[in-house]
């Protein structure tokens, strides 16, 4: 090769990037013209590795069928051209045409199927292998972990394991790989297997291999394994001393994951991370990941977005939202709400800090958006009433999930829009989407709140086709929804053969017996609960609170009232209190419910003193219903019930005048009585 010509390969050799496009053409055609494409096979394969490298596949075709000599890596890199540029189709049918294939062409189809995600087709492709070397068996290995099939990739490892190779480097590789899919399936028996082959078949022990297997058994709990193998590493890197650290804190044993961590004089963000997460996945000492965080920015560390992440899961759980604004200042001045999962857990803790609006504002400002952030956003709009909001980003979201879905449908649901999360479950069984338990949860509460008994049926149907109709969560709603329409019966069949891990469902069918007027049965209910061994909590006592005001049982009231404080140590919410003074109100315990009115330490309201009202007037206490009344319209002077209720207390002792003088100040002020309504009018 003449020194031009030397020097004319040399540029193209350069030519990689679209960029260079337009030189590379022009030397393809100097080089046509000089004869040379022709005549060497080295020139053509040359310009077409150019045209690959350009991404120009179509000027790489041209080229490769105009090419007089041909030879197997002219071949494998229009290959590669077409597995890199994602044009499958085209790479299998040049695969298929392909007379000789060598173990590089293997290697590289089946690798290059791993990348895609088509593992079906690159494990087709891997069985009809005549000569399997170790970086194909690597790839398909690798190929199944990566992809969350980590049982296959251990099946596929077992074969391996029967198979006569020649040693190579490769082999650390795989066995790093297939360790790491027994820490994700938690496989301690199965891992320990793998670590003894490693030490049988004399395994070089890097940083790389030493560091799966930290992991490994720090992910199932075997913490002293994982001290040996660190300590077998002469330098440990921050890698193994960051699956440690997690390892440790994974077990609730932050001193020693602190331990592990101080051993590095200058550790990196990766292993400040897992000790600030570590701290946050400890749960009692939040205030500890606060403060390691301002010791790594001391120290001269620039968190990431995994380090925003941790911290900020520790703001959400301490509800702080002074912190929250404050690490968002720093955020914008590192850059790192480019990130979307360091924006997405910007906008949770926003959420999970109480101000909504402020995750609002950040997610006008954003310009990165994934499905997990879109579906929080979602669910923050809903919570704030703002459906509409929540409805646009759910019609504009590119990809849905089953969560996009079950968001939205919860959202209409608190919103008061149970028709449209119906009309949305349809859409999901029209479309043949795959609904879980919280889709059906969703919709059967969306049913309950317009006793729809038709809809909440065929959902049940639904939920039996599918196999859920015996899970907790489904079962527990169709229980509300049956208690919802007035079917206590129903209810009760489904609750007595449904599994109860928890309170939840006896509360659900305990408040249902006390909605539906059976208080004798909430309370035997109750006694049963207590008897299984089930703790009640504030929701169990608002059932038990509100069957006896329902039947009148004031001293069964009185008693649990104050036992549910005494003996189980929980303070009384309003919703209590307001049974109770109902309960004294209409059982004529009048001076017992303006005690407990005058004792309640929550701000008052008038829904609560109306229950008093309601008892003056019911036997026969004008005094003090004026009195209750004056304070309601005082509270409330748009509350048309106080008026009336005032008003037909006078009448009904015969002051008639009082009564007129009562509605004339109603028309005087423009207050209208409420009408009622009914669903046979909707």
């Amino acid at each position: 090769m003449n020194l031009e010509l030397h020097s004319l390969v040399n540029i193209l050799h350069s030519c990689n990037t679209h960029l260079s496009l337009y030189l590379g053409k022009q030397l393809h055609l100097t080089f046509l013209k000089k004869g040379l494409i022709n005549s060497t096979v080295t020139i053509g394969n040359r310009l077409l590795q150019m045209y690959v490298k350009c991404g120009t596949m179509d000027d790489a075709l041209n080229l490769f069928d105009e090419m007089a000599h041909r030879n197997g890596f002219s071949w494998n890199t229009l290959l590669e051209g077409y597995i890199k540029s994602g044009d499958q189709e085209r790479a299998l049918n040049l695969f298929d045409s392909m007379a000789c294939k060598d173990d590089f062409t293997w290697s590289l189809v089946v690798s290059g199927f791993v990348k895609a995600g088509k593992l079906e087709v690159a494990r087709a492709l891997f069985d009809d292998m005549p000569r399997r070397n170790w970086v194909v068996w690597n790839s398909m290995i690798n190929g199944y972990a990566k992809h969350g099939r980590s049982r296959d990739a251990l099946r596929l490892f077992k074969d391996l394991s029967l198979k006569p190779l020649e040693v190579s480097h490769e082999k650390k590789f795989i066995f790093a790989t297939v360790v790491g899919a027994c820490a994700e399936l938690v496989a301690l028996g199965c891992g320990k297997q793998i670590h003894a082959r490693i030490v049988t078949d004399g395994v070089e022990f890097d940083n790389v291999l030493a560091s799966s297997l930290v992991n490994f058994y720090g992910k199932c709990g075997d913490l002293d394994s994982a001290s040996q193998v660190l300590n077998l590493m002469n330098e440990p890197d921050d890698y193994s001393l960051s699956a440690m650290v997690s390892g440790f804190a994974n077990g609730g044993r932050m001193n020693d994951a602190r331990r592990v961590f101080d051993t590095k004089s200058n550790p990196d963000v990766v292993l400040w991370n897992s000790l600030i997460s570590g701290y946050v996945i400890s749960n009692e000492t939040i205030g500890g990941a606060l403060l390691l965080f301002k010791e790594m920015l001391i120290n001269g560390v620039h968190g990431n977005s995994v380090t925003l992440a941790s911290v900020l899961g520790a703001i959400s759980i301490s509800g702080i939202l002074k912190h929250a604004q404050q690490l968002h200042t720093l955020a914008c001045k590192l850059g790192l709400l480019g990130n979307v999962i360091a924006a997405t857990a910007m906008l949770d803790a926003y959420s999970k800090c109480g101000s909504p609006d402020d995750a609002c504002r950040l997610f006008s400002e954003l310009k990165v958006f994934d499905t997990i952030l879109l579906n929080l956003m979602i669910t923050v709009y809903s919570n704030c009433g703002r459906i509409e909001d929540a409805k646009q980003i759910f019609m504009a979201m590119p990809s849905k999930s089953i969560i996009s879905w079950n968001s939205m449908m919860v959202g209409f649901s608190q919103n008061g829009c149970p028709i449209e999360a119906v009309d949305l479950f349809r859409q999901i069984n029209v479309l043949d989407l795959r609904m879980d338990k919280f889709s059906l949860a969703s919709v059967l509460s969306s049913c309950a709140s317009i006793s729809s008994l038709e809809y909440g049926e065929q959902v049940f149907a639904r939920a039996t086709i599918i196999g859920l109709d015996d899970d907790e969560i489904v079962s527990n709603s169709l229980v509300d929804f049956y208690c919802k329409c007035g079917l206590v019966e129903n209810a009760r069949k489904l609750f007595d053969r449904m599994m109860k891990s928890n309170e939840v469902p006896w509360n659900s069918m305990l408040i249902g017996y006390a909605t539906n007027g059976h208080g004798s049965e909430a309370l035997a209910l109750f006694n049963e609960m207590r008897l299984a061994g089930v703790k009640p909590n504030e929701i169990t006592f608002t059932g038990v609170l509100s069957a006896c005001d329902h039947c009148g049982l004031v001293e069964e009231g009185r008693k649990w009232f104050y036992k549910m404080k005494q003996d189980y140590h929980i303070d009384p919410y309003i919703e209590h209190y307001a049974c109770m003074i109902d309960l004294f109100s209409r059982a004529g315990c009048l001076e017992e419910a303006i005690s407990l009115v005058e004792a309640m330490p929550f701000e008052l309201d008038a829904s609560i003193l109306s229950s008093v009202l309601r008892g003056c007037v019911s036997h026969g206490h004008k005094d003090l219903a004026k009195k209750m009344a004056e304070r309601i319209i005082e509270l409330d002077p748009e509350n048309s019930g106080a008026y009336v209720q005032l008003s037909n207390a006078l009448a009904g002792v015969n002051e008639w005048e009082g009564s007129a003088q009562i509605r004339q100040m109603m028309r005087d002020r423009s207050i209208q009585k409420n009408p009622a309504c009914s669903w046979f009018d909707r």
